[in-house]
């Protein structure tokens, strides 16, 4: 097994080194982003990952209403 690294491009991986391959000989290929610590957390919340102050502010006035809507345990 070959281990090496490379960038995609739509439907194209382009490597890093040559494999020695043939053109159009088959592979297997098993894919495994090399993402910085904490990318993948902010590319999945889309448009909140900038949201800073913003969305603390947002998420603190919908716990108060939370809390307002909720009965006092006893």
């Amino acid at each position: 097994m070959i281990e090496t690294k490379g960038v995609i491009h739509g439907k194209t991986i382009e490597l890093d080194e040559d494999l020695g391959f043939q053109d159009g000989d088959p592979v297997k290929v098993t894919v495994s982003a090399a993402l910085p610590p904490g990318e993948g957390i902010l590319r999945s919340a889309g448009g909140w990952a900038d949201g800073g102050e913003e969305m603390d502010e947002w998420f603190e006035k919908l716990h108060r209403a939370r809390r307002q809507s909720r009965p006092e345990p006893e």
